[in-house]
């Protein structure tokens, strides 16, 4: 029963980091991979031929990113462009540094998707003096003025959307209660993690207020208690792992928001 709980959970902090709950990764990378390329070409000023793109990623280890990556690279080749993608593991220092490679290169447009998206500004303000632009791929970048670009999903929509899949399997709306429900957020470095949770808890609040569900670790502040740092699942599921053993042993958990 654990073990499910744990890969469950597992599972859904991978849906979650896709930012499309239902969708398959290809059909959810591609369309903001489009509107990216297009606002890239956009922001370019070179010619449709030889003109460099950088593409920053963080990490390989969610299929999502690969297809990113791969979708901005097709579609800004079909418009002309030569493309430099890079992933950094989710090492901040290995990021910073491909980026300054990329500005070294002489790319006309940065496409990055921040690791931590305060940790920039000192690379962004160095290809805005080169007269690059920058486009903010999903997670937004602070602490820079030099952000031209932002593309992402309607991330508070999609909290909605995840808590409501929760409110539809146990009727929340009619059943009595109550249900034990543990509550999982993204990590606290990336911005959209907090328009995720706090669009979950604008539909599970009121339940827990009314104690129809109830959160029997009582962990439910973000980022503090709920926050998964880098969206690691391996420290998602011991987090479970760690709760089932210490209040769950003669209980039962009817919902895991992750």
């Amino acid at each position: 029963m654990k073990r499910l709980l744990s890969l469950t959970l597992v599972a859904g902090l991978a849906l979650a980091a896709c930012s499309s709950p239902g969708a398959s990764t290809a059909p959810a990378s591609a369309a903001p991979a489009a509107s990216a390329a297009a606002s890239a070409a956009e922001a370019s000023t070179a010619p449709a031929a030889g003109g460099l793109i950088g593409i920053a990623m963080p990490t390989k280890s969610s299929a999502r990113w690969i297809a990113d990556g791969d979708n901005l690279v097709k579609a800004l080749k079909e418009l002309g462009f030569e493309t430099d993608l890079q992933f950094a593991e989710d090492d901040i220092p290995t990021q910073v540094s491909q980026i300054e490679n990329m500005i070294t290169k002489g790319a006309k447009v940065l496409i990055i998707a921040a690791i931590d998206g305060t940790t920039l500004t000192d690379s962004l303000q160095k290809a805005a003096d080169a007269g690059i632009k920058i486009l903010a791929y999903d997670r937004l970048i602070n602490k820079s003025p030099n952000v031209d670009y932002y593309t992402t999903f309607d991330n508070f929509k999609v909290g909605v959307l995840q808590a409501g899949s929760i409110e539809s399997v146990l009727d929340l709306k009619n059943a009595a209660g109550p249900f034990n429900v543990e509550l999982f957020a993204g990590s606290p470095d990336d911005n959209n993690a907090g328009f995720f949770f706090n669009g979950a808890m604008s539909v599970l609040q009121p339940y827990i207020d009314s104690g129809k569900l109830v959160v029997q670790s009582k962990q439910t502040e973000f980022p503090n208690q709920v926050g998964t740092l880098r969206w690691d699942g391996a420290a998602a599921q011991a987090r479970m792992d760690n709760i089932l053993a210490t209040f769950y042993a003669d209980k039962r958990v009817d919902a895991v928001l992750s």
